[in-house]
C-alpha cells in the first residue's frame, strides 16, 4: 500500500514509518524538521527509515505541500504538528497556521487525489482543565486552555467537515 505520512521524523511518527515499512508499504515521509524537539534526534530516526529501500523522505511543509499530488498515495496519516501547550502561548500564531491551514491543505490535496483513506492525530490536550481521568472521546471539550489544543480541536472539526 502507499501511505503518505507527516510528522514521519518524530517519534510516533518513525515508530508508525518503521512498523508499516516492516510490512512492506511504500511510505513517503513529510517532515519539516523544525527544531522544537531535538533536530539530532529527528536525523537519527530518519536514519534508521532511509534504510528500508521501500521509503523516501522529502523535507516538506503541510501547509504547501504538493506530494500527495505526486505520490498518489492511498492513505495519508497526518501526524505534523507545531507541538507545545507552552510554546503555543508565546506564539499562537505559528500554531494557528500550521496546525489549522497544514490540516486544511492536507485535507484539499486528498479530495483532489481521491484518497481513499485520512489519519490524523489530535491530542489530549483537547480536554483542557477536564478533571475527569481517564479521559474518554465523548469529554466535553468547548474548554481548551492553549493555542495549541484550539488547533487540535480545529484538526478534529476539520476532518470530520471533510469526512
Amino acid at each position: 500500500m502507499k501511505i503518505l505520512i507527516t510528522g514521519c521524523a518524530g517519534f510516533i511518527g518513525s515508530h508508525l514509518c518503521e512498523k508499516l515499512l516492516l510490512e512492506n508499504n511504500e511510505i513517503l515521509g513529510l517532515d519539516i524538521l523544525n527544531e522544537y524537539y531535538d533536530i539530532n534526534q529527528k536525523k537519527n530516526n530518519l536514519e534508521i527509515l532511509n534504510k528500508f529501500k521501500n521509503f523516501n523522505f522529502i523535507k516538506d511543509d503541510i501547509i504547501t505541500t504538493k506530494e500527495i499530488t505526486n505520490f498518489k498515495p492511498e492513505i495519508v496519516i497526518n501526524l505534523a504538528a507545531m507541538a507545545g501547550v507552552r510554546n503555543s502561548l508565546e506564539n499562537p500564531t505559528i500554531y494557528m497556521r500550521t496546525n489549522i491551514e497544514g490540516q486544511t491543505h492536507l485535507l484539499e490535496e486528498c479530495v483532489k487525489n481521491n484518497v481513499k483513506q485520512y489519519i490524523y492525530a489530535s491530542s489530549s490536550s483537547v480536554y483542557g482543565d477536564n478533571k475527569k481521568i481517564p479521559f474518554n472521546e465523548n469529554d466535553d471539550i468547548k474548554y481548551p486552555n492553549s493555542p495549541y489544543a484550539v488547533t487540535k480541536i480545529c484538526g478534529e472539526i476539520i476532518a470530520n467537515l471533510y469526512n
